[in-house]
């Protein structure tokens, strides 16, 4: 009986094991690099929303950035910003 048991923790320490490197720990490195991404933005760097707004950075403040799309005016919310417009264009 304690060898069934033994054998039951070890599978679970192995699954958790897997989880940990297969779903956490890259979801937690994405996180990471698109908080700095975020940090980073400066006027004139072109980015993409989370709802697929492509637009040119204006201003920024804390919390939100104030971009240009086809001529408008929209200000985001840090958080709503996605991506660099430029790696998308790198991707075509």
């Amino acid at each position: 009986m304690g060898d069934g048991s033994l054998m039951n923790i070890l599978f679970i320490g192995l699954m958790f094991f897997v989880f940990y490197f297969f779903m956490i720990r890259p979801q937690m490195k994405k996180q990471k690099e698109l908080k700095k991404f975020r940090d980073g933005l400066a006027k004139g760097d072109h980015v993409v929303s989370i709802g697929g707004i492509h637009g040119k950075v204006l201003e920024l403040t804390d919390t939100t950035v104030l971009i240009e799309s086809e001529k408008t005016k929209i200000r985001l919310d840090k958080s709503a910003v996605n991506q660099s417009g430029e790696e998308l264009l790198q991707a075509k």
